[in-house]
């Protein structure tokens, strides 16, 4: 019987250490403390040393479920196997040594979490219940299950406009009478703008311990719920296209996976035993669509085994609720056939989030075989990997796999399917999720989000950069006035690490205002190379935008380009205002790091109040809620109430105001309040608007930062910015 891991020992061990004061409360600390008791058992774990890296990626696919650790530098990994494993293994070249300081480090952790686990049992009174840990003890940056979906529902809540909080369908345990949970879909689009959009879906943390992978999900919706309104590209995506978000696939086995256990799989207590911390079957097995099509080479029929398949093609509750809701947003655009290929103007990408590995995977992976549109799924995962800079490869290993997501959304579909797996450990470290997977990753999602219309022919077409509008342009200027756009042109975005794609020369660029190329009435607009001729692969770009007869207010423009191919790359946008007097001030940016411990829960101005949720910056702007704050010249009674994830911090504030209108706080006298010193608690006191201050609105700026004087504007590490359009009367 095969033994659930423990990575976070070695992984994470100072983080680890930390979550021994935080461990979450559960309703049977007993079957907890069993389960890390079965967990110490688990000796059969070695430095598995590889004879080359791309051996060594290929077993990370086909024995995903026995990975610990990945030291692609150092040459091994670190594996839980069985000697028939070693076996399969050895045959490839890989050697063995028993993994003796990582088992040892290991036990030691998990003792000190029993130990943990039996001083709340004794003082429950003192124990903290899972849905008031925002974040998973010892990693501040990863939510927990109820927070994923507190901060999901909150974005419906506070925008409804374009965010919808779904309950799609029910785990085992909830479905059975044990507890359990829903499983919900966050979906994302401008429901003002009607039609057939093209839509992307994304799923993560099916495998329950990949602690990043529901987190970077949760940071892209941020990234387009904030972005509505003040990025172009954000707004435009959710204007035409659907972005719909299954954050927690495995919402059962991530409450497990959270006490720190190393649960892969979903808790259905029939397989394995009920007591087993080996239970459960392997979502990413189950999989309707090629489920067990090789005869047990690519998932295990044995109920114990980390890819155990579950005994029936789909029998998985959550495998039912996830292939349900994608066979509602897409037909079926390709052949019953396994090499019958999908139209080429088929929208729709599926993208399922995983760790760890540091890949970009499309289909087939039951066989070597080339799936029928392999070429354009090859060209667009190569483009993924230019941003992550992971290996982009069919998601065939040193052996196949069967029944996994793809099969669902391309196998049955003919929907572009990929799998990420991100970084190097199931229990990552927030030092290493926020410096490196996040910013690499999240651009490979924009771009997904971008190329959903046509992926199977966008992404060979040129990638726009550095676009700019000349002046005031972004913020406004007078209708009449000449802006100069100025763009980056190139075809050559492509990862070069396993082959090359085909680049051409570009041949044209062009922009549109208002209407996207594919929208009735669009007009295209040349832009003229920068040297004068189209005879590279890379081009600057320029052209003058003439705003006569523009009306006032914000106004998107969309640039494009196309390669010798005739292959339009995907659309970058940015905004162009005409103002209808005053050009409108552009204020600098000002954010936290990390709004995961502390965040700014309610402003109070007069009458006026306003609740949020945890956020590193909000823009509650009139233009984002169409409401003004009424200030009165003297003094304005205000109420600020700081809100804590766990522990309690002291928070300093100040509020600013914009009272000559000039787009900056930094003006004498514009600094309207400050708390003086950090205080833990709500913060009483008046704003008081001077008398000869001009009437009308302007920028209001309220900051709350930890134990430190926030300044207006740049980021600092914890606590929340705030932005609210104020009129003075």
């Amino acid at each position: 019987m095969r033994k659930r891991k423990l990575t976070l020992a070695i992984s994470a061990s100072i983080t680890a250490l930390c979550m021994l004061n935080t461990v979450q409360a559960h309703a049977n600390p007993q079957e907890d403390f069993m389960l890390l008791e079965q967990e110490k058992a688990a000796n059969q774990v070695y430095k598995a040393f590889f004879p080359n890296e791309d051996i060594a990626r290929k077993a990370a696919i086909s024995f995903h479920g026995q990975l610990l650790e990945s030291h692609y530098k150092q040459g091994y990994l670190i594996m839980e196997l069985t000697e028939e494993e070693q076996e399969k293994l050895a045959a490839f070249g890989f050697t063995f040594e028993v993994a003796s300081e990582f088992i040892a480090k290991r036990n030691e952790v998990l003792t000190l979490i029993q130990n943990r686990l039996q001083q709340r049992s004794l003082k429950s009174a003192t124990a903290m219940s899972d849905a008031s840990l925002a974040s998973i003890p010892g990693y501040a940056c990863y939510e927990t299950l109820e927070s994923t979906y507190s901060v999901a529902s909150g974005m419906a809540s506070q925008f409804p406009g374009i965010a919808q909080w779904l309950l799609v369908g029910q785990t085992w345990e909830k479905l059975n009478g044990q507890g359990g949970h829903d499983i919900g879909v966050l979906k994302l689009t401008n429901k003002a703008i009607t039609g057939n959009k093209p839509k992307l879906f994304i799923n993560s943390a099916i495998h329950a311990r990949e602690y990043t992978t529901a987190p970077l999900v949760l940071d892209f919706a941020r990234w387009l719920v904030n972005g509505y309104g003040t990025d172009a590209d954000a707004t435009w995506i959710l204007d035409h296209h659907e972005v719909h978000l299954m954050l927690q696939t495995n919402p059962d086995g991530r409450k497990k996976a959270e006490t720190g256990l190393s649960w892969r799989k979903n808790a259905n207590q029939n397989y394995c035993g009920a007591n087993s911390n080996s239970r459960g079957a392997d979502l990413n097995r189950n999989f309707s669509f090629g489920w067990n099509s090789t005869n047990g080479q690519g998932s295990s029929g044995s109920a114990c085994n980390d890819t155990y398949r579950g005994p029936s093609a789909g029998s998985e509750p959550e495998i039912q609720a996830l292939e349900s809701y994608v066979r509602s947003l897409w037909p079926d655009r390709r052949g019953p056939g396994k090499n019958d290929a999908a139209p080429s103007d088929t929208s729709g990408i599926h993208l399922d989030i995983h760790s760890y590995s540091e890949l970009v995977l499309w289909p087939w992976g039951d066989t070597s075989q080339a799936a029928p549109n392999g070429t354009a799924l090859q060209t667009l995962g190569r483009k993924f990997a230019l941003f992550n800079g992971y290996a982009p490869q069919q998601s065939i290993g040193l052996y196949p796999t069967d029944g996994t997501s793809d099969g669902i959304s391309y196998g049955e579909l003919g929907v572009a399917a990929y799998t990420f797996e991100l970084g190097t450990q199931f229990f990552q470290s927030c030092t290493v999720y926020q410096n490196t997977i996040k910013p690499k990753n999240l651009p490979a999602l924009i771009y997904a989000a971008k190329v959903v219309r046509t992926p199977y022919t966008t992404p060979g077409g040129p990638d726009i950069s550095n676009l700019a509008l000349s002046g005031n342009a972004s913020s406004g200027v007078p209708a009449g006035t000449l802006v100069t756009l100025s763009a980056t042109a190139s075809d050559l975005g492509f990862s070069t690490r396993n082959g090359t794609e085909p680049t051409q020369n570009v041949t044209a660029a062009e922009y549109y205002i208002d209407k996207a190329p594919w929208e009735s009435g669009a007009q295209a607009m040349p832009l003229q190379p920068l040297d004068g001729s189209f005879n590279g692969k890379t081009e600057g770009l320029t052209g003058n935008i003439a705003t006569t007869g523009l009306l006032p207010g914000k106004h998107t423009v969309y640039v494009r380009a196309r390669d010798a191919s005739g292959t339009w790359g995907a659309l970058s946008a940015a905004f162009l205002v005409i103002g209808s007097g005053p050009v409108q001030p552009n204020y600098c940016s000002a954010a936290s790091g990390n709004a995961n411990d502390e965040w700014i829960s309610q402003v109070s101005l007069g009458s006026f109040s306003r609740s949020s949720g945890a956020s590193t910056y909000s823009d509650f702007t009139e233009a984002r809620i169409g409401q003004a704050v009424n200030l009165q010249r003297g003094s304005n009674s205000l109420r600020l109430t700081p809100q804590f994830a766990g522990s309690v911090y002291n928070e300093y504030w100040k509020v600013w105001v914009d009272l000559n209108k000039d787009g900056d706080f930094t003006d004498a006298g514009e600094e309207l309040f400050t708390s003086t010193r950090a205080l833990s608690t709500v913060v009483n006191g008046n704003l008081v608007i001077p008398a000869g201050a001009a009437t009308g609105k302007t920028r209001l700026r309220v900051a709350m930062r930890y134990n430190t004087a926030p300044v207006p504007c740049g980021t600092f590490n914890y606590g929340e910015v705030e932005d609210y359009t104020v009129n003075i009367e």
